[in-house]
């Protein structure tokens, strides 16, 4: 066998992903804020973007009680059966539109956007507030604390960071905790109680005791803790509804710092007919490209061929960024409409009526790919009347059902919560499961156990013992 160099013909096919391409898939990733950025972004480098004015396109839909999800077709060309469709509008000339791109409108039937609000103050702006320049090791702690008040942060290191002694470290510390709010600066859980204790002028010798045998405390083991601190059945109860008035996390109240309030991308309002399905009008500028600029440049740069040829590759860019732009919106209303015709029970009904979902089964009834339909639901957000949820909480497994539809998981998490909150006599996992099975929701024993620990509800054991604690400091 001769060996050597040699020419052989081979037949593959490979799909290349055009620039465009990739910048449309990466488009429809991002959420409506982040979109802002890169439209920010994009009209610094190229002259021929400008924002629009108000009554520009508007993408929005009808979702009526019932429907079943409207015809994509001629909408959602960006999902298609394949993600090479993103490609396809966008290869023609781009200089035969200069429509806007806008989504949605506000109106008479807004949103408040109020509720989405956090707190202004900040509890390192409470505490500093305080200190009045008391000095660099307090100052130091109060910026170590965390959200909920509390101290993680060991004493050395603080004291290693800032070169001074242990001891003034803790000094700083005791300045820190007799601060408002009672607790803050606590390093665990029992000193956090007693420092409250302590502000309230309960801290005497008995509560000192119970405060150090919290564990004993959360067992229910009352008898021990009589003898340990040496109070009688009624002295007990008097200082069991003393902690449970104290607050184990007293920095929570405030917010760690200003914080900006979460919007929504989707926005879905109930009407008499159905919902309405839009994206979120505030979190989006309008963009349309200034044809009139680009034609004044064009006559200017007569003759200059160079310059002709940026001007045409900025046009063009421009352009099709308005059309991805527009078909992003248009691909992601389409995808949440189909999320609310197949959760109308959750919009209706709140998260009882939640029902399995697939990213499959949406892709079907849209008429488009899986993976696009995953790359909608990727960081976005929806808010409708039962509060601000996440695309993706929409998508979930289930279990049997009787009336053959199943029924989502958070759905019986929900349904337990409920059970439990209800219930005279403490229901045990069996009981559970047949009181799910009477609401038609068919799951195992372990199952059950498994939804209800996670909701952190405890066993029908641990739930005796809490009763028998709550009965006593009644």
């Amino acid at each position: 066998m001769g060996l050597g160099p040699g020419l052989h013909l081979r037949a593959s096919q490979s799909l290349v992903m055009s620039q465009q391409l990739s910048q449309a898939i990466k488009l429809l990733q991002l959420t409506n804020l982040e979109v802002e950025a890169a439209i920010a972004e994009e009209m610094a480098r190229n002259p021929l973007l400008e924002m629009g004015s108000e009554g520009d396109v508007v993408v929005r839909e009808d979702v009526e009680y019932g429907d079943a999800p409207a015809d994509p077709k001629g909408a959602d060309e960006l999902g298609g059966r394949g993600d090479e469709a993103l490609d396809s509008d966008w290869r023609e000339a781009a200089g035969e539109t200069d429509a806007s791109y806008e989504i949605g409108a506000p109106g008479e039937d807004g949103f408040d956007f109020d509720r989405l609000a956090s707190c202004e103050t900040g509890l390192c702006e409470h505490l500093m507030g305080q200190l009045h320049g008391a000095g660099r090791v307090a100052e130091a702690i109060v910026h170590e604390l965390e959200e909920t008040g509390w101290l993680t942060t060991p004493l050395k290191d603080i004291a290693a960071a800032l070169e001074v002694p242990l001891k003034e470290i803790e000094a700083g510390l005791k300045l820190v905790q007799g601060l408002d709010p009672a607790g803050v600066g606590a390093r665990n859980l029992a000193e956090c109680l007693a420092l409250q204790a302590k502000a309230a002028d309960r801290y005497d010798p008995a509560m000192a005791r119970l405060i150090a045998n919290l564990d004993l405390l959360s067992r229910g083991q009352t008898a021990a803790l009589k003898r340990i601190c040496g109070v009688d059945d009624e002295d007990l109860a008097d200082m069991i509804r003393e902690l449970r008035a104290y607050d184990p996390k007293p920095g929570c109240r405030f917010a760690s710092e200003p914080q900006t309030a979460a919007e929504p991308d989707v926005l879905v309002r109930r009407t008499q007919t159905g919902f309405v399905v839009e994206l979120n009008p505030a979190t989006l500028p309008r963009v349309l490209v200034n044809r009139r600029y680009h034609q004044e440049l064009k006559t200017a740069s007569k003759g200059d061929r160079k310059s002709r040829a940026w001007l045409s590759e900025q046009y063009q860019s421009a352009s099709w960024l308005v059309r991805a732009l527009d078909q992003r919106a248009r691909t992601i209303v389409k995808v949440a409409s189909a999320i609310v015709t197949a959760q109308e029970g959750f919009f209706r009904d709140g998260v009882r009526a939640l029902r399995p979902l697939t990213m499959g089964k949406v892709a079907e009834a849209v008429e488009m790919h899986e993976s696009t339909v995953s790359r909608v639901a990727a960081a976005k957000s929806l808010l409708c009347d039962h509060g601000l949820f996440e695309l993706r909480s929409f998508f979930s497994s289930g279990v049997a059902a009787d009336d053959g539809e199943g029924a989502s998981a958070d759905a019986v998490k929900a349904a337990i919560q409920r059970l439990v909150a209800a219930e005279t006599e403490v229901l045990s996992d069996d009981q559970l499961v047949e009181l799910l099975k009477e609401q038609g929701m068919v799951l195992a024993r372990r199952t059950v156990a498994k939804y209800r620990e996670a909701v952190g509800i405890g066993s029908s054991v641990q739930r005796r013992r809490q009763r028998a604690i709550q009965g006593k400091a009644a």
